[in-house]
């Protein structure tokens, strides 16, 4: 990780947010301790094909005659 003083990334950011985005950590200091960092962002979720796919599944599932999710739940409880 590349590490920038907060004077210098006040200077740069454009710059320090572009080489972020192809990859690279950047840490930004102050008085010499890592203060914050600039990471790559994650790609963003389409919650449209989380929620499809949960409905996929849950259409494949068997069901177990007499089991219930309540009873999963306080069989882990105990």
């Amino acid at each position: 990780m590349r590490r920038v003083g907060l004077f210098e990334a006040k200077q740069k950011l454009s710059e320090l947010v572009e080489r972020a985005s192809r990859g690279e950590r950047i840490g930004i200091t102050r008085r010499g301790k890592l203060a914050a960092q600039i990471v790559p962002a994650e790609e963003e979720v389409d919650l449209k094909k989380v929620f499809a796919r949960m409905d996929e599944i849950r259409k494949r599932a068997k069901k177990v005659p007499g089991v219930t999710v309540k009873s999963l739940i306080e069989e882990g409880r105990m």
